[in-house]
């Protein structure tokens, strides 16, 4: 994580987040004036417009303050203050995402400080005391209490605030898609230990992503890591969900050119991992690669799309040529 400020304050010790991924509810993908009018959250700072390699808009940040105990495996109560930071993204116009994430460091002061205190270190919370950093990784991860921080309300309340803009969309999608939600915890590599990814999906479908990163990374990369790993394991999950159990062996291929086609025309061609992901992370994609392979399913499955296109095509062809 990343070290010590100019004040010289301690590095973070801990970085957790959560991303919400959902297909943008509109029939077709928004232009870069739309996306901008969507994801002004804030009038001081302007939305960040990309378009290499691909069309990319980010949210400003906007920070969220709380006061509230941390989840913590085995029970402890920690209390911790301070802001979380939130953003939203929107992949070439048509997949919308929002991240929730903070930092820790190991201790603070003994008591609460005041507002303004927190206020000039955005998208940190502050121990009261001692963090034990370990136990609010694990706890954080198996998910909280109701009287425990809630990451994932802030990001689910960012996304629902951007798709309840009626005048700008029109509600009326392409395919149906379900959302997923990742949950992540970032904490620094010992000397010596390779930085690694640990990828699960629990039993209620909540991606779940332990992280060990090289000491100096920023918990802004560890969050632009995760959206990455968010948005191309939602494009996984939506074009795997489709195929399951189409019948594209039937005779009449209209149904399956139903499916297959919004596929093609809204979602293949957003694939494309790491295009905004630090450098210094590259190492924990390509273990991605290795186990449990993203791309090598994902050109599966787009292979798999195309060639039943063909089929339908010769198929259709064949019916139209007289005997």
């Amino acid at each position: 994580m990343s070290g010590p400020n100019e004040s010289g304050e301690a590095e973070a010790v801990l970085a957790c987040g959560e991303v919400r991924t959902c297909l943008l509810p509109t029939r077709d993908a928004v232009d870069e004036q739309v996306a901008e009018r969507l994801l002004r959250l804030r009038a001081d700072e302007r939305v960040r417009l990309s378009r290499r390699p691909n069309r990319h808009a980010v949210s400003p940040d906007v920070l969220t303050g709380v006061d509230c105990r941390l989840p913590t495996a085995g029970g402890a109560k920690i209390r911790a203050v301070g802001t979380v930071t939130a953003r939203a993204a929107l992949v070439e116009g048509r997949v919308l995402q929002a991240t929730a994430h903070f930092s820790a460091p190991a201790d603070g002061p003994d008591r609460r400080q005041p507002w303004g205190y927190y206020l000039v270190r955005p998208g940190v919370l502050v121990p009261v005391g001692r963090l034990a950093p370990q136990a609010v990784l694990k706890g954080f991860l198996a998910g909280q209490q109701p009287d425990e921080l809630d990451v994932g309300s802030v990001a689910e309340s960012l996304l629902a605030r951007i798709s309840r803009q009626h005048r700008l969309l029109d509600y009326d999608t392409p395919l149906t898609t379900t959302d997923t939600s990742l949950r992540w915890a970032a904490s620094p590599a010992a000397e010596g230990e390779p930085a690694a990814p640990h990828f699960t999906v629990a039993d209620d479908g909540r991606r779940v992503v332990e992280l060990r990163l090289p000491r100096g990374t920023s918990p802004a990369a560890a969050a632009a890591l995760c959206e990455d790993l968010a948005l191309h394991d939602w494009l996984l999950t939506t074009v795997a969900d489709k195929l399951d159990g189409l019948r594209l062996g039937s005779d009449d291929g209209r149904a399956a050119l139903k499916v297959l086609r919004p596929l093609v025309d809204h979602l293949l061609h957003l694939w494309m991992p790491q295009a905004r992901v630090d450098r210094t992370l590259n190492a924990l994609w390509q273990e991605l690669e290795e186990t449990p392979g993203f791309s090598r399913q994902w050109t599966s499955l787009a292979q798999r799309i195309r060639d039943q296109l063909a089929v339908q095509l010769l198929t259709r062809s064949d019916a139209l040529t007289p005997s």
